[in-house]
Order: C-alpha cells, then structure tokens, then sequence
C-alpha cells in the first residue's frame, strides 16, 4: 500500500510547542543513547524518564507522563497499560505497524509510527528469503546435519517475475534491491499511480496480475482490507511453483488456505511472519514442504539502533519546539 496509507501523514496536527513534558523511555539505555544524541542547543525542558516499576516505586507518578516511546519488539504489555495514564497526548512506536494500538488509545491521543527505520533491514530480508527458498539453501542446510549431498537444479532469481503487494517505503526499497537481479517486477497498492520507478497497479488489480507472479512479496499494513488477502481464491490464481514471501504481517494471510497449498506441493512460501505468531510446537507450518520460516527478524537487526534513535532524536526536537511530527497516524476505529 501507499506510504501515505502506512503513515497516515494526511490530516496530521502540529502539537503546540510544549505540549509535552515528560517523555517515558522503555529502558534507561535508549534514553541514555538518544540524550546523549541532543546537541547542547537542542536541549529541551522536556523529561525523559523510564516507565517500569521500579520508578513508580521512586515517586514516579503516573499522571506526569504524557508521551511514551513503547518498548521494541515486544510493545504488547505496555500498550495493555496505556490506559493507565490519564494524562497520555502522545505514543510514539518503534515498529512501522501500528495494527496493535487499535482500541487502545483514545483519538486525543497522537501516535506516530518508525516508518522508514526498517526498511533496509525488512528489505534485505525479503531479498534473502526469496533467494534462499529459491535456491534451495535452506534444505542444502538441513542436508549438511545429514552430510547428504543432494545435486538438483533450481529456479534462479533471474528472470522470475515478482509482485510486491505494498508500494511504501519498504516495499520501494525491496523493490530496488531487486532491480539489479535480472527480474520483472510490478508493484500494487491501494491505487494505481505512477512515480519515478514506474507504474504501480491497484489492489483491484490483481485477479489479472496473479497468474504470472512467480514470486509474491508482501509488505503491506495489516488492515481490515488487507486482513487474509492472501486467501484461497488468491492462492488459486497464482502459477505452478510460485513463491509466496511474507514480511509483512501474518494476518494477511490466510494460514489455512497456503497450508492447504503447501501441502499439495503446488506452492512455495518463505515466512518471516505467521498467524498465529508465536508458532506453537506442533503447528503443521513448521512441517509443512516447500516452506521456509526466520521467527519475525525482518525489520531487528544492527540497522535498526542508529536509526530508531535518529528518528526519536528529531521526534523529539519538534514535540518541543512544536513542529508538525513525523509518521502520524491515523488509528481507524475498532
């Protein structure tokens, strides 16, 4: 989907210069690193404290915090707690989705997005996955365990014909990293449009697009529309041998329908997020042929730290001084 779609910058207020005093950091070592990223003339009259137990044991009161950066990757227990602060104007996630805080803040509440943080980590990942699935590397790796050398020849990413279901900035970088691979691509997103990498389809567009995607790549926010797109009708349509890669969310696909397909043989998929998520022991995905699983790293890696904090610093700078905010969205109701 659009860059707009994921941010939902549209519509986005400018918080009046000192609108927030007290920032709650998850863990006393990323206040530290992103304080100590505030040049001298940039300091602010903003706190910046840590919301745990320990320092509401110490006085810290709950109706002083009325901004809160939510913990990464696991942020589910703190969102459970937000309302807990009457005070609250501002959430900030480290994640680019922000299907979680749904129903969890009301609309006085600004929230903002880290869009654009994980993109080349998320990209590289989508990169790997399909080139491993492909490739065969992830049995090749298996068959070492068993010192089994088993010579077959596969697909090459080479003149495969990929579809990236998502057209914002992750979704662009895959598409960039792509491009020197020798492949066609095409792109799709809520609507069509072009920019400068070419024309971008619309999500109703599909039906048509399918039968010649040999790789799908998914990136798209997790949504009511988005909810099992990947479903059994869109399954169908798909070619003979096609892979599926899904570095989005794991609702958007429907698990029992690419279950059913895996299972065949007909179709191949390379997961870094699944629905349910966690994987439970036994779930027959962990079993299933053609497939590969990574435990939903797409966006967690060293990349992740010197940009998550740039984005807090200048997030930050303009709570302060009062400048519209970066990747603000707008939370459609439940």
């Amino acid at each position: 989907m659009s860059e707009e779609a994921r941010t939902g910058t549209a519509g986005a207020q400018t918080p009046p210069a000192g609108l927030v005093k007290t920032v709650a950091f998850p863990t006393s070592a990323l206040r530290s690193k992103v304080d100590s990223r505030i040049v001298d003339h940039q300091q602010s009259r903003v706190d910046f404290v840590v919301w745990s137990a320990e320092e509401e044991s110490r006085g810290l009161r709950k109706s002083d915090i009325d901004a809160v950066i939510l913990p990464y990757p696991d942020h589910g227990p703190t969102i459970d707690r937000l309302h807990e602060l009457p005070n609250l104007k501002f959430v900030q996630l480290q994640t680019t989705g922000y299907d979680a805080l749904i129903g969890k803040v009301g609309p006085e509440v600004q929230v903002a997005t880290a869009s654009g943080v994980h993109a080349a980590a998320t990209a590289e990942l989508a990169v790997a996955l399909t080139l491993a699935r492909l490739r065969g590397i992830d049995v090749a790796a298996r068959d070492m365990t068993r010192q089994t050398w088993d010579h077959q020849q596969l697909p090459s990413l080479a003149d495969r014909k990929i579809l990236i279901v998502g057209a914002g900035g992750i979704g662009n970088a895959i598409y960039d990293r792509f491009a020197p691979f020798e492949v066609e691509q095409a792109r799709v997103a809520t609507t069509a449009r072009d920019d400068d990498r070419g024309h971008i389809h619309a999500i109703d567009e599909l039906p048509s697009l399918l039968p010649d995607a040999e790789v799908v790549v998914l990136i798209t926010p997790l949504t009511d529309r988005t909810a099992k797109l990947v479903d059994k009708d869109f399954l169908a349509a798909l070619p003979d041998g096609a892979l599926v890669v899904n570095v989005a969310r794991g609702g958007v696909v429907d698990t029992d329908a690419l279950l059913t397909e895996l299972q065949t043989g007909r179709i191949h998929a390379a997961l870094d997020v699944v629905d349910p998520e966690p994987l439970p022991a036994k779930h027959p995905l962990w079993e299933a042929p053609n497939t590969l699983l990574t435990p939903h790293v797409g966006g967690d890696a060293s990349a992740f730290h010197p940009r998550i904090e740039r984005l807090l610093v200048e997030q930050l700078h303009r709570l302060q001084v009062g400048k519209e905010l970066l990747n603000i969205v707008d939370l459609p109701e439940e």
